[in-house]
């Protein structure tokens, strides 16, 4: 008979963590979602965002999903490294609601996306770190826009990035 060793123990209480957080945020139990952690922390590093504490990441999880009512995921793949659970997923949604500037265009967008889920020595989630591709996402959105509007809501959405431009992810972890 195999017993399982610590380091698979340790893995698989973190993989169901992460898999429960991710169940979660797709059902939009964000009370669920936020219990996952005992002081919420999200870092987009694209965009330069970093939502920190109870409120803050309920006020994200409250306007990304009123953009986009219908997000979800679909993982490709589940990584175990040191001190983090790494996950690499598709990201899908229905462009229904005001995106900063960007009105709801009715497009759908998939964008592939890795996202680090950081715990500390004493296992406890702290920080879901997330990488992806603006453009991507935004190219999907932007389809069907009249050209003619799409200088003033890229200078927005160029504006609302530059807004957040001071709050940097490394130092936020320090």
């Amino acid at each position: 008979m195999n017993t399982p060793t610590p380091l698979a123990e340790r893995n698989a209480r973190r993989e169901k963590t992460v898999l429960d957080h991710f169940a979660d945020e797709t059902r939009q139990d964000f009370d669920a979602v936020l219990s996952t952690f005992p002081h919420p922390h999200y870092e987009l590093i694209p965009t330069g965002e970093v939502h920190d504490g109870n409120e803050d990441v309920r006020r994200y999880y409250t306007a990304t999903r009123q953009a986009f009512p219908d997000q979800r995921h679909e993982i490709i793949q589940l990584r175990h490294a040191g001190d983090s659970v790494i996950v690499e997923f598709w990201l899908l949604g229905t462009h229904k609601g005001p995106l900063g500037a960007l009105p709801p265009t009715g497009n759908t967008f998939r964008c592939r996306m890795i996202a680090l889920f950081i715990f500390d020595e004493a296992e406890h989630l702290v920080c879901e770190r997330v990488y992806f591709d603006t453009l991507t996402i935004l190219r999907q959105l932007l389809v069907g826009v009249p050209p003619a509007a799409l200088p003033g809501i890229i200078g927005a959405l160029l504006g609302g990035q530059a807004a957040t431009a001071g709050k940097v992810p490394e130092q936020a972890m320090a």
